[in-house]
């Protein structure tokens, strides 16, 4: 008969599986509660509960937080699981085919003298089997000279204090043997080498209010602070003191992002720290005024309102910026970039001038909204508008005569083409004022358009006025899907595969998964565009002539059949 049985009811409920290997070679040689917290990750994992903490687990446990991680690392040593981050916490638990974490059977009188020599370094507690088992393990399979890992041990016990846990130490022990660090000579060196960081890992500490003294680890990520990261003592600390880092971790969190900014003076990491609030409430105000929704601000924050704010320019006017943006089709952070690039690139910078500059635009709008109400026109104002009107301001054309023209051309088929047409005549004339008009132009009710130049001038601007409305329809149906954030992502995703496909194919790298995910991402956008009413047809301009795509000419060079029809017109 077998020696367990369990019963048919407790053969029907829910299992945590839990390899052979761990019960068989390390459940008899790890601590107790290393052991439940290992199994208690097995149930959580198993049974998908994601949004368990590191609180909920030490709950759990009847153990505090700082407990549950140091057993974590404890484990870590036994290469049952990976630490993979610190902040947030996070572990994977890997299998039980290992290296290091197999216990062994060592012969305990081969190193005797070396026991007799740790038992006295840590002189306020008697050192267990296991403990010494661990530090057997260290010398054989990590291969330190015994007084290189004497050194280390009396190291971390001047450092902690006889209360040191043995995961520390061995935590310390790996890291010297990751750099290759096992002789007794390279220990002392790395030693006197930490040494001299330490009175200024001291001050910063002090300074931070962070209570603890300075090891090894800190050690390290001093020298990336200042040999990677470049940054001086005083503005660590300043880092510590405006961020309010009480740790290490915190403290390094601030100076990743204090360096992924730019912002390396004392002078620089105040003002950051001081605007920071301030940042994220204005992009919040410039999201509102451009109609953009955020799930997540801080990527909105680093790549545009920080770069702006970096450019001189205020939130305040940076809130202006926006809310001319938005009135004027550009609803997006990026098409907010492009304007305030030239802006920026005009010399367009301080409040008043920006101020300043979007009054001429508005009032430049409002004028040319005026001239096509004039033309009997009562469509909005758009770019190629704009175009025209600084091309007959370059003509020295005044208001007046603008509004003039556009009297003229009013009740005309085309009175925009029109309109081009007069001015172009004037300008050949040096007609640029009213009282030369009624001497040298004819009467307002029939204007000199026969004239060759002004035949020519009105057949360009016609055809120029096809394929920009054509052109402008299938912008604006584009603009108006990649406006909607599901589809918007889609599009953006789908154009950084569409370079990287490329660079792979130059390549001759391997593209499947490339095209397989494009492929996705077109079906997924196609289903989108649907329930947005949109056809991805309307993405491409529908010309009214298929035969020239209202340019006038065929491909031969000679006139299209729609431009002799419009010329019999004139």
């Amino acid at each position: 008969m077998a020696l367990i049985s369990i019963s048919d009811e407790l053969a029907k409920k829910s299992f945590t599986s839990v390899e052979n290997k761990f019960i068989t070679k390390y459940l008899p040689v790890l601590e107790p509660v290393a052991v439940k917290v290992y199994l208690f990750s097995l149930y959580i994992y198993q049974n998908g509960l994601s949004s368990y903490t590191v609180g909920d687990m030490a709950k759990s446990l009847s153990i505090t937080e700082d407990e549950v991680k140091n057993y974590f690392e404890y484990l870590e040593e036994f290469e049952l699981v990976s630490v993979i981050s610190l902040s947030p916490f996070e572990i994977k638990i890997l299998d039980a085919e290992n290296v290091y974490g197999t216990p062994k059977k060592i012969k305990p009188e081969k190193y005797s003298d070396f026991s007799k020599t740790v038992q006295n370094i840590i002189k306020g507690r008697m050192i267990s089997t296991n403990e010494f088992r661990e530090y057997f393990l260290l010398l054989e399979e990590y291969g330190f000279e015994q007084d290189a890992l004497i050194m280390i041990i009396n190291y971390c016990v001047n450092l902690k204090g006889d209360g040191i846990r043995l995961q520390y130490i061995k935590k310390v022990a790996k890291s010297f043997a990751d750099d290759g660090i096992t002789s007794a000579k390279k220990v002392d060196d790395k030693l006197s080498a930490y040494t001299s960081s330490t009175p200024a890992l001291i001050r910063i500490f002090s300074a931070a209010g962070i209570n603890k003294q300075p090891d090894i680890e800190d050690d390290k990520l001093y020298k990336k602070w200042t040999a990677e990261l470049g940054f001086e003592d005083e503005a660590i600390g300043a880092a510590a003191k405006f961020f309010k880092a009480k740790t290490t971790e915190k403290l390094d969190s601030a100076l990743t992002e204090l360096y992924k900014n730019k912002k390396f003076d004392v002078k620089e990491i105040e003002d950051y720290c001081k605007n920071k609030n301030s940042v994220f409430a204005a992009t919040l105000d410039i999201a509102r005024a451009l109609g953009v929704y955020m799930q997540n601000s801080a990527p909105y924050v680093e790549n545009y309102v920080n770069v702006w704010y970096d450019y001189g320019y205020s939130f305040d006017c940076m809130k202006e910026i926006a809310a001319y943006c938005f009135k004027h089709n550009k609803k997006s952070f990026e098409d907010m970039h492009e304007f305030i690039l030239k802006l920026y690139n005009d010399g367009t910078v301080t409040d008043y001038i920006v101020a300043n500059y979007l009054a001429e635009l508005d009032a430049e709008d409002k004028f040319i909204k005026k001239l096509l109400n004039i033309c009997g026109l009562t469509r909005k104002v758009i770019d190629w508008d704009k175009t025209n009107l600084a091309r007959w301001r370059s003509w020295n054309f005044s208001d007046e005569m603008l509004i003039e023209a556009a009297n003229l051309s009013a009740g005309k088929s085309n009175p925009l083409a029109y309109m081009n047409g007069i001015l172009s005549v004037w300008k050949a004339e040096s007609v640029f004022s009213l009282d030369k008009i009624q001497k040298s132009a004819p009467s307002p009710a029939k204007p000199a358009v026969s004239d060759k130049r002004t035949d020519k001038a009105a057949i360009e601007q016609h055809f120029y006025d096809l394929r920009h409305k054509a052109e402008y329809a299938a912008e604006t149906a584009l603009a108006r899907a990649t406006a909607d954030e599901i589809y918007g992502e889609i599009y953006k995703e789908l154009n950084a595969l569409s370079i990287n496909l490329a660079f792979a194919e130059a390549k001759n790298s391997d593209t499947s998964e490339i095209k397989k995910r494009i492929k996705k991402l077109e079906t997924d956008g196609d289903k989108r565009l649907g329930e947005l009413a949109i056809s991805k047809s309307d993405f491409t301009p529908r010309y009214s002539c298929k035969k020239c795509n209202d340019t006038g000419y065929l491909e031969n060079g000679s006139p299209c059949d729609c431009m002799k029809k419009f010329i019999s017109t004139l």
